[in-house]
């Protein structure tokens, strides 16, 4: 026994030092699985970028080389800025039910197929009438941003990692549109098509991914649950408890949906109230929906995509329109990436209600300004016009442009997430589409102040929603954030079910 105990204690040091380095070149490993797969995401996503850049430097140059406005009417152009949105609304409803019933790997395959053939047609299209094609394909893998690739980052990551990945996935979208307008500054607008048609390539590494340990759950093969599951998130403490409570979530899961297909076989508009008149399924529909509205009503994306006419409305140059647009679209990647770093500090409310209550001031900061320009108070400066919309930029990039892609994966419940993510896409490609095409009436209309105006109250109004409803998710795991928005009474009933499955 002494010796026993002897062999056990005799150089605790170093045993304990080798465990250390052994379980950091473990985790290493693990994290670098999750990289692997995630990067495949945020390599199509900045393809993403790069079409939603194209038509802001692509419509300038057509109408340049023809010399004529007519090239590109001013309707063509606010459909090929507009109609990734319109293009996405039929998949929003096919994604949704292949990734239910094939899994995550097929549908992003498909996916990736589509969007290289789309780009093929971009870089040799011959009139406005194929660009205006290419921009609908590419509709496929807007719909998927949603209802596909927010759910394989979520999936597929640690909680550990999860908001930092999808904070970068939105950040690397904005790089892709940075790309295509420096492309098309300083080289022919045709050359983003190539560069899309290289960065599409990669993502086919998905043929080597693992299927979901979620979606393998939700289909009841445990076993390669457990498999997947542990070849992404190794075998720690965490990872075990994070495998054991999802296998016995789903196992609880399938046995009320049969449960319910008995009991509802002929009461199906019943079970169909009873779903989403649960809070676990509207609470986190409605924050999103909220979240989303307040990010496009910000403003943002519509200053994005036609920068270099607002900057040229405000400057009168056409030269300090192009550095102008190419400089806040720098800083705002910068003000992304540190959103991102400020993600790891601060939890998800803190950041995203200050960056958002940051970029409102600055909206009426604009509205302001503009307003004391337009009535001869101050004269027009330049320099501080875009030292104004880059401080809004960066506010904006800081939290509202990088957090709600984080925000829907980490609140929508696994076990409503089709019906969810569909409701959720179509209302988002809707939106974003409806913002952009209306963009340049309500320009016309309210003219830059009131435009600014406009979306700063808007942007208040939602952020005051945001501030009330919002719960906070960061490093919690999916169920953890699920069990919270469940009804106390379940919530006592999930708690009395562990109890006495421990004794």
């Amino acid at each position: 026994m002494d010796s026993c105990v002897y062999d056990v204690v005799s150089n605790p040091v170093n045993e304990t030092e080798e465990t250390e380095l052994d379980n950091v070149e473990t985790k290493r490993i693990y994290l670098w699985r999750q990289m692997f797969v995630s990067s495949g995401v945020w390599s199509i996503y900045f393809v993403l970028g790069l079409g939603f850049g194209a038509p802001t430097v692509m419509i300038p140059q057509i109408r340049r080389e023809a010399n004529s406005t007519d090239a590109v009417t001013e309707s063509m152009a606010s459909w090929l800025t507009s109609v990734h949105g319109y293009g996405a609304l039929p998949w929003v409803f096919l994604i949704p039910l292949l990734t239910r019933y094939v899994g995550r790997k097929i549908p992003f395959l498909i996916i990736c197929l589509v969007t290289l053939i789309s780009f093929v047609l971009f870089y040799f299209s011959t009139n406005t009438t194929h660009l205006l094609i290419s921009a609908i394909m590419q509709g496929m893998l807007l719909a998927s941003n949603m209802t596909l690739l927010i759910v394989i980052i979520t999936e597929y990551s640690s909680p550990k990692y999860r908001g930092m990945f999808m904070i970068f996935e939105s950040t690397i979208f904005f790089l892709g549109i940075w790309v295509a307008n420096a492309t098309g500054v300083f080289l022919q607008w045709k050359n983003i098509g190539y560069i899309a048609f290289i960065c599409s390539l990669y993502p086919l590494t998905v043929v080597f991914w693992p299927e979901s340990p979620y979606w393998l759950a939700m289909k009841g093969r445990f076993e390669e649950c457990a498999a997947s599951h542990h070849w992404l998130k190794g075998y720690d403490k965490d990872s075990q408890c994070e495998l054991e409570t999802l296998i016995d979530s789903q196992k609880q899961y399938i046995k009320m949906c049969e449960e319910n297909k008995r009991n509802v076989a002929g009461n199906r508009v019943k079970f169909i109230y009873e779903t989403i008149s649960t809070k676990a399924f509207y609470m986190p529909m409605l924050i999103s929906v909220v979240v989303m509205s307040m990010y496009h009503f910000s403003g943002k994306l519509v200053c994005t995509m036609y920068a270099m006419d607002l900057i040229n409305q405000i400057t009168g140059s056409n030269m300090t329109s192009s550095y102008g647009m190419l400089i806040m679209d720098i800083i705002t990647i910068v003000g992304m990436l540190l959103g991102c770093i400020l993600s790891k500090i601060l939890k998800r409310r803190t950041l995203l209600l200050s960056s958002a209550t940051s970029g409102i001031f600055f909206l009426y900061v604009i509205s302001v300004y503009l307003y004391l320009i337009k009535y001869s108070v101050i004269s027009e400066n330049r320099y501080l016009s875009i030292l104004f919309l880059t401080l809004f930029s960066v506010s904006i990039s800081l939290g509202p442009m990088i957090m709600p892609s984080t925000i829907f994966g980490e609140l929508i419940c696994g076990r409503y997430q089709t019906p969810c993510l569909l409701l959720l896409t179509l209302f988002s490609e809707f939106l974003m589409a409806t913002v952009l095409k209306i963009s340049p009436f309500i320009f016309r209309t309210l003219s830059l102040p009131g435009a600014f105006l406009f979306y700063g109250m808007s942007a208040s109004i939602f952020t005051v929603i945001v501030y009330k409803y919002l719960p906070e998710t960061k490093d919690k795991t999916i169920l953890e954030i699920e069990n919270y928005f469940k009804d106390p009474v379940q919530r006592r009933e999930d708690v009395k079910k562990v109890l006495l499955k421990g004794t």
